[in-house]
């Protein structure tokens, strides 16, 4: 079993100017954009325009490197300097599980592994160092 880690930042309402600008600077190629906006609706929690347009996940390739960019869902913690992240990305739920646990033990859980819109398992945990890792199993390799 392989898995992938990706540099993943988070910023609070700047990934669309973030991205254009690394994709210009690096010289690499923006393979996806996707705003929460681009969602399906949830009645219990309606949108309004200005958070429909913010960036729930976007990848920019740049060489062999995947860059991945999200901005912070309103109300969300952010801190400025806190933006670089790291993405998991492993096809075995099992195992995904068994790093979230050792990546939990001391630190705290953002957001339980769960299915979601676009994976079967996602979830974000700060571990015991401060290092916040985003869990993700894709659709297509579970």
């Amino acid at each position: 079993m392989t898995i992938r880690l990706n540099p993943y930042f988070v910023f609070e309402g700047k990934s669309r100017e973030a991205i254009y600008f690394y994709e210009k600077v690096l010289v690499g190629r923006i393979e996806s954009l996707m705003t929460f906006g681009e969602l399906p609706p949830d009645p219990n929690h309606p949108l309004t325009d200005d958070v429909k347009e913010l960036v729930m996940h976007a990848h920019l390739k740049v060489g062999d490197v995947d860059l991945m960019f999200s901005d912070t869902f309103p109300g969300m913690p952010h801190q400025q300097g806190d933006n670089v992240q790291i993405s998991i990305q492993s096809p075995d739920e099992e195992k995904t599980k068994e790093i979230f646990a050792a990546l939990e033990d001391g630190g705290d859980v953002v957001m339980p592994l769960q299915a979601t819109e676009w994976s079967p398992l996602y979830g974000i945990v700060r571990d015991k160092f401060g290092v916040t890792f985003q869990l993700n199993v894709s659709a297509e390799q579970s």
